[in-house]
């Protein structure tokens, strides 16, 4: 079985002293999830998630190696998928250039309403880990 490595985050701004998550939707399905991608050659999952954030969104951010969660599924096309989301915080002011080839739509929504949004149940319960992490001192 060949296995795909990817790598992204839980980005994050404070808004009203509250978490808001930034989400993507991609632009060949409904898919809502985090900013993330394949690692591609001798990158580190932080090099990964770095790269992967900055193309999709034109964000330059620090990652957090101190959190993170690891999702691993199968794939419909018999692949399986080995992912680590970390978070990163950016400032509330930021401006966002979505990669239009990749993402047809983005936003930034508070815990709920992104658990809401997020099309996948691992998702949700990266966003679960992340959220319990950063709102229990970490903001």
């Amino acid at each position: 079985m060949i296995t795909e490595n990817a790598s992204g985050a839980v980005v994050y701004q404070i808004k009203n002293g509250q978490p808001q998550y930034l989400l993507l939707k991609s632009a060949t399905s409904d898919f809502w999830g985090f900013p993330k991608g394949h690692v591609e050659g001798t990158e580190t999952n932080l090099e990964t998630a770095h790269r992967e954030i900055q193309e999709e969104t034109q964000l330059d951010v620090t990652v957090d190696p101190e959190f993170n969660v690891v999702l691993d599924y199968d794939m419909k096309n018999g692949h399986h998928k080995h992912v680590v989301l970390y978070t990163a915080k950016v400032a509330d002011d930021v401006t966002i250039t979505r990669q239009k080839v990749e993402i047809s739509d983005f936003g930034w929504f508070p815990y709920s309403e992104a658990r809401a949004t997020l099309s996948y149940a691992n998702l949700q319960g990266a966003l679960d880990k992340a959220h319990a992490y950063l709102t229990a001192g970490a903001l």
